[in-house]
């Protein structure tokens, strides 16, 4: 993989959180992780701060297809659907060997001042879908 093609898995990885189409949505996981691929997010800071409270770690982690597209379609449910906000890449993706580390935003729908965002860095498969991928929230 070289950098062009990391950034075109980049704009692939944005494109299906925006997804509208169940069925496609569905079907740009299953094309973009691997079976039993995960993804991790770094839970929010309350998160963390109510888990120590009760002696736990928090952890948010959707494993496979089926948690992937829920993962997906609540974030599509909450930030796009209501049509607020839309999801973009932020800057050329890179790559090293089998890794990819690409940042994205969150801006009004239709463009705008970039209110959030985030950086992701993707473990890759041989096949080139995406074995882990770890979600950093911009704080």
């Amino acid at each position: 993989m070289n950098n062009n093609s990391a950034q075109e898995l980049a704009n692939r990885y944005v494109a299906v959180w925006n997804e509208p189409d169940a069925d496609v949505r569905r079907a740009s996981v299953e094309e973009l992780w691997t079976e039993d691929g995960v993804h991790l997010l770094e839970p929010p800071e309350e998160v963390v701060k109510r888990a120590a409270e009760i002696g736990v770690t928090a952890s948010l982690e959707a494993r496979g297809h089926d948690e992937l597209v829920r993962r997906v379609s609540t974030a599509y449910g909450e930030f796009v659907a209501p049509g607020q906000y839309e999801f973009v890449p932020n800057g050329k993706a890179v790559v090293l060997r089998d890794v990819v580390k690409l940042r994205w935003a969150m801006v009004p729908a239709g463009g705008g001042e970039v209110l959030g965002g985030g950086t992701d860095v993707l473990l890759l498969a041989p096949d080139g879908r995406i074995r882990a991928d770890y979600q950093f929230i911009d704080g």
